[in-house]
């Protein structure tokens, strides 16, 4: 972790790069991130890599970034911070996908977190078919850890996953596919178990089922606490156990902001009173001491 000190004494924090789509919601995609990483003490620079036209209730509609645009976004930050820790979420498409992977080829990252997303909670594509494949056969390899959630698993690795026998054949597939470590995300099973296999030793991580059909954002919350947990110098184990309880609490002080899903509260830990609503006294002008007239 580098500890230099700013232009005024104080130390920089971490910073970590999300690659990630804009969900103006902000409950899922850069804005869970940044506000994940932020909540870790970490500082949060994004790369766009599509525009989606969304809210609680669902995707209207998906721009992806050209990936010359993206590209050029992801110089400009390499080439200004120095970057701990990489989260990448939604891609959009095989050409965003493959200009990711150039760009992690060209700087050599410490920690790299692949959150494989393919479709949002409402059941809109986020990856299209080629975009798939090139993340089944190039990006993983790329990344220190890759999270998918059941179904994403199911895809990648064409294995159908009924139970935890299921999710450990697909975490061992995923390693021999060239994957470093793999945490398989178990929110869509009875039992909320998470299973982290570091191509050794598979390790279950417990958990509350939590009411995951009805929230926005669980996955590139969970990936991004990854990130920050890794880049302040934990194992993985330590980084996904402590990112799964962060994530949990999230989820039991999520509160809603529209009609449709629940996006989680990021900043559960710092209690921020709100500024009072109401009417309030406006001061008069005579109140402002540079509103007096000047004694001659």
């Amino acid at each position: 972790m580098s500890n230099h000190n700013g232009h005024n004494g104080h130390s920089v924090p971490p910073i970590l790069l999300t690659i990630s789509g804009f969900d103006p919601s902000c409950g899922a995609g850069v804005g869970a991130d940044l506000k994940t990483f932020s909540a870790h003490g970490c500082y949060g620079v994004a790369a766009i890599t599509s525009i989606t036209i969304q809210n609680t209730q669902g995707v209207e509609a998906v721009h992806n970034t050209p990936s010359a645009e993206l590209k050029a976004q992801l110089d400009a930050l390499a080439k200004d911070s120095t970057l701990e820790a990489v989260k990448i979420g939604m891609l959009g498409n095989r050409g965003n996908a493959a200009a990711v992977a150039e760009f992690l080829d060209a700087n050599k990252f410490g920690h790299i977190v692949l959150d494989p997303v393919m479709k949002a909670s409402s059941g809109a594509e986020l990856l299209d078919a080629a975009g798939i494949k090139y993340v089944a056969t190039e990006l993983l390899k790329r990344a220190s850890v890759i999270t998918p959630n059941v179904p994403e698993a199911e895809t990648l690795t064409g294995l159908a996953i009924k139970d935890m026998t299921g999710m450990e054949a697909a975490a061992r597939k995923l390693v021999e596919m060239g994957a470093r470590a793999v945490i398989v995300k178990g929110g869509h099973m009875e039992k909320a178990v998470d299973l982290l296999f570091d191509g050794s030793a598979m390790m279950p991580l417990a958990g509350d089922k939590g009411k995951e059909e009805s929230l926005h954002g669980t996955g590139c919350t969970f990936a991004s606490a990854v990130a920050a947990h890794l880049a302040a110098g934990r194992t993985l184990l330590e980084a996904a156990t402590l990112a799964k309880a962060y994530v949990t609490k999230a989820i039991e002080k999520a509160y809603p902001i529209g009609k449709g899903r629940v996006p989680l509260d990021h900043f559960y830990r710092q209690k921020i009173e709100p500024p009072a609503r109401g009417i309030h006294e406006v001061p008069q002008h005579g109140m402002h001491p540079a509103a007096e007239p000047t004694a001659h």
